[in-house]
């Protein structure tokens, strides 16, 4: 690409902007109300409030809950080990960012 044909686009991330209940998250991640409790109950998702109908999630726990469906249903991983499997790649980020930093240096 030509450098003077360069377009530049401004976006903003809604997804990390947006407030979720049980039900709302549930349908946005295509999982029943059970499964959620459970990854909850697992550590894998943290909401917001102490009991589940109080329960609020942010754009963050959309994107793990919607991993964590897919583990659980298309890998047949249960909960405990999803969230292992979570962890994992939580800390394979965490390098890859350590990583970048100490490259820029």
């Amino acid at each position: 690409m030509n450098p003077s044909n360069r377009t530049l686009f401004q976006c903003r991330v809604v997804e990390e902007e947006i407030d979720l209940t049980l039900g709302e998250l549930c349908q946005a991640c295509n999982a029943h109300q059970e499964q959620v409790t459970l990854w909850v109950m697992e550590g894998i998702l943290e909401p917001i409030g102490k009991q589940p109908q109080d329960w609020t999630f942010t754009g963050p726990s959309l994107r793990r809950a919607r991993l964590a469906r897919r583990l659980s249903y298309d890998l047949e991983i249960n909960s405990a080990g999803v969230a292992l499997a979570l962890d994992l790649l939580d800390e394979i980020d965490n390098l890859k960012a350590k990583l970048r930093r100490t490259a820029l240096n």
